[in-house]
This record gives C-alpha cells, structure tokens and sequence, in this order.
C-alpha cells in the first residue's frame, strides 16, 4: 500500500469492530535536556510544554482524530492533573467510562536528548488501581479489539486486568508492553500470551524478547519463533527502518515514511492507535501496521504525544512526502 492507496483508504476508514481501550491518562511534563542527568550532577532544563499523555490516552486521541469511536477506560481521578485531563479531553470529544474520587492521576517528566530520543520518570496514580467494579461495568462486545499496556499489566493491578481480560468471549487483545515488558511475572506472561493477542515491540523490547526465547533478535527469526512459541500475531517497529509483522505463516515487512524527528514521545502508542484503526476498520494487519506508520511518522514530527493527526492532516503529509524511506 504505497502513500496514494493509504490515502484513497482513509477516505473510506469506517470501523466494523468495537474498540475498548484501558489504561492510563497522565500529565507528561517535557522539558529538552543536553544530555542525561548523572548522579551528583545538577543541568539545567528547559521546559517544552505540559501535555496529556499516557499510553492509552495517545491511543484513544488517535483513534478518535481517525474516526473510530472506542469505548476509553481511562481512570480520571479528582485533583490538578485530573483536572487538566478531563478538561483537554472534554475538549477533543473524548469520554472516559471510569471516574473516581479515589485519588489524583499521575504524571511524568520526560527528558529530551537533542537527537529527539525520550526518557521518562513515572509518578503513578489512580491510572494503576484498578478496582474490580471499574472493569465490570465495562460493556465489550464479541469481536471486539482489546488494547491493553505493559505499564498496567506490570504493575500490581495486572492480574486484576489479566483476569477480566480471560473471562472476555471472542475479542483480539492488542497489546503494547513497552519498556515494562521484563518486569511482568513469566506465569501472568503466559496467561497473557494465552489470550493470543496482537503484539507490538519497539527495538529495545524485541531485544528483551529475542534473549526470553533465546532466538538471535533479528525480526525473521524472533517473529518465527514468536509464533512458534505463542501463536499469536506480532509487529516489530524498527523506527525509520518501518515494521516487521508476523501472522501465522506470513511475514511482512512495511515501509515507513519519511519524518524530521522532534521527539519521540508517544510514537509507539500513536502506531498502536492507527494499526486498532485499520483492524477495527477490517483491514489486514499488513495494511493496519501501514497505518500505524503513517501516524507515527507523523507524530514524532510534532511536540508531545497527544498529537494524533485527523484524517486530513495525515492525507496532507502523505501526499507531501515524495518517497517511502
């Protein structure tokens, strides 16, 4: 699918599945550093901007500027940063199924380097206490998409979360671990994988993978051996290299697009956003990873990770880039 049929596409992007979407709505605080900080040392920051983040709340602010309804679950507490969240999201149409007066949200710092590369200091919230009446008052339809975080199935709500997810009949979980994924337990690993979700790894949780499988970490052969070892779908994001995806027996590379790096604050998630929007739209996962291309690309070329483009702003970019990288 090159840039003018996945443009012709996203005319006619209409979603045929339901869409859940649980997880996290934070406050990300970013500021450019020189270099990272090391022990001892005191370097001075200067502060971009204070947006919303989250990895589910980027994935919920992409899949509403495509156009694909979702039912978000994202706990929004009572406090400053609950406060700016709501309000931002209220702005963008977006509706939270969970609210609580059990505490405020989190947020994070997030640091970065002048090659556009991010790290982030975490304080938690009420986005990681998941409580059992939060989850049952959820309605998710068979056939739906299930889009769930490492952040969450890491933490100590993550086997309430795995739980819930076991006793869902006939829905595809898709899941993004990111940097959490070493921290899971292997038994709540393997009931997660039992489940037969979607995956999808950046580089460095490939890595974490390749060496859990103690296959070589190069796409082919981790996504062979992931499948043999889980059956189940995986996407490897490689950045401006594009995305491996393994289904079975097929694998595919997809090309990315060309971008001018800014940061990197919420590619990933904006990438999970636009492949939910092709599957949920029916499409394969082939031309679903395409998509999650095209808005990362476009993502990592603005500040802050709540900036999904709508349908028309990732049609000007397509059609503006002159090749595929």
């Amino acid at each position: 699918m090159n840039a003018r049929e996945l443009t012709d596409a996203l005319e006619t992007l209409t979603a045929a599945r339901p869409v859940t979407v649980i997880g996290a709505a934070v406050i990300d605080v970013i500021a450019d550093a020189y270099a990272l900080p090391w022990r001892g040392c005191d370097i001075e920051l200067q502060q971009q901007s204070v947006n919303i983040g989250g990895c589910a709340l980027n994935i919920a602010v992409a899949l509403s500027r495509l156009g694909v309804t979702a039912q978000n679950a994202l706990p929004l507490g009572r406090g400053v940063w609950a406060d700016i969240i709501r309000q931002s999201l209220t702005a963008r149409g977006i509706v939270s199924a969970i609210n609580t007066d059990e505490g405020d949200n989190g947020w994070c710092l997030a640091l970065v380097e002048p090659d556009g590369e991010r790290t982030f200091m975490s304080f938690s919230g009420v986005e990681n206490q998941w409580r059992a009446q939060w989850l049952d008052s959820l309605c998710v339809p068979a056939r739906s998409l299930v889009s769930l975080s490492g952040y969450q199935l890491a933490a100590p709500c993550g086997e309430r979360l795995v739980a819930w997810l076991e006793q869902l009949k006939d829905v595809t979980p898709f899941i993004d671990f990111g940097p959490r994924i070493a921290d899971i337990p292997p038994d709540l690993f393997q009931r997660i994988m039992a489940c037969r979700p979607i995956v999808s790894l950046n580089r460095q949780e490939a890595a974490i993978a390749a060496e859990h499988l103690n296959v070589a970490a190069d796409p082919q052969t981790l996504g062979r051996a992931w499948f043999e070892s889980y059956a189940a779908p995986l996407i490897i994001r490689l950045d401006k290299e594009g995305a491996w995806c393994f289904d079975g027996a097929d694998a595919c590379h997809v090309a990315a697009f060309r971008a001018r790096v800014v940061d990197t604050i919420g590619a990933g998630d904006s990438h999970a956003g636009g492949t939910l929007a092709g599957l949920a739209a029916g499409w394969t996962l082939a031309q679903a990873v395409r998509l999650g291309n095209a808005v990362a690309s476009y993502v990592v070329s603005h500040r802050g990770g709540d900036c999904a483009p709508d349908r028309a702003e990732l049609t000007r970019q397509l059609l503006l880039a002159d090749e595929d990288v």
